[in-house]
């Protein structure tokens, strides 16, 4: 056959707005993603019981994932995207990292062909339970580098952790320290548009403070779901807003429960805070 009757076949790349829909803890999945700068989770994948898996923030030099030499594998969710559905991108590193051999890494490489996504890899539904951590020292099986290179690499990648910690009275919440303030940040596991309109209705109410010294100041668009934020002051320790969070989850799945149209108050509320929204890309 000659060239013109020849035609390669090109992988089409389809964008996928809530990667991580139909996991267990799709919130969780999107502020490791965006939000959260180093921590972990196990996975238990459905073919592979055996094998273990970590989930992790990041890796050094940005890779997709590393095999350690014992066949562990640690799986980079803020790996740099391949295509517009992320949960292929990882579904098809997680196939590479098992085929890999053991002390080996997983490089970055071109738009996936068609396969399974992680919700079709993952047992449990994708359930997270998340540890977070201080520094990057977890990399390394050995905390103490021989290499002054490594070394020098990992206090460098330390120096740019933004102090966070997981805020337990709602799931996928975080407190974390900048430089003159504080903030928390909360995925809703809400469609945007059910979240914004939740939102809303706290707004109008005046109930969407953060016990007495939390404003809300905005919120992420990412991955499908909403991620606001509030301005803390920076002195109070994370756990002082344990009770101010459970009580303003209480509100929200009260304001999501309601069926009612929107009202002229609440309507101009949703505007005001979709002005503030930022997308996270």
């Amino acid at each position: 056959m000659g060239k013109r009757g020849r035609r390669e076949k090109k992988t089409r790349d389809v964008f996928v707005g809530r990667p991580f829909e139909g996991l267990a803890t799709e919130a969780e999945w999107v502020a490791l993603r965006e939000l959260v700068p180093a921590a972990t989770a196990p996975l238990a994948l459905a073919d592979h019981p055996d094998r273990p898996v970590i989930l992790t923030t990041v890796l050094p030099m940005a890779l997709p994932a590393l095999v350690k030499p014992d066949g562990r594998i640690l799986l980079s969710v803020q790996m740099p995207a391949r295509s517009g559905d992320l949960s292929r991108d990882l579904a098809t590193v997680l196939e590479d990292a098992l085929r890999a051999e053991p002390g080996n890494y997983v490089g970055a490489t071109g738009l996936p062909g068609p396969g399974p996504r992680l919700q079709d890899l993952l047992a449990d539904d994708g359930q997270l339970d998340v540890t977070v951590h201080s520094t990057f020292d977890y990399w390394l099986d050995d905390p103490r580098p021989d290499d002054p290179e490594i070394a020098g690499s990992l206090e460098q990648a330390n120096s740019s952790i933004l102090p966070t910690v997981a805020v337990p009275s709602a799931p996928a919440a975080y407190w974390c320290q900048v430089t003159e303030k504080a903030h928390l940040r909360w995925v809703l596991p809400e469609p945007e548009d059910v979240a914004l309109d939740a939102l809303a209705r706290l707004h109008a109410a005046g109930d969407l403070a953060l016990g007495s010294t939390g404003r809300y100041v905005g919120a992420f668009r990412a991955h499908g779901l909403l991620a606001p934020v509030w301005d803390l002051p920076r002195d109070p320790e994370p756990a002082e807003y344990e009770q101010p969070l459970a009580d303003l989850a209480k509100r929200y799945a009260d304001a999501v429960a309601v069926t009612d149209p929107l009202n002229s108050a609440e309507r101009r509320a949703r505007d005001g805070l979709r002005g503030r929204q930022l997308t996270l890309r």
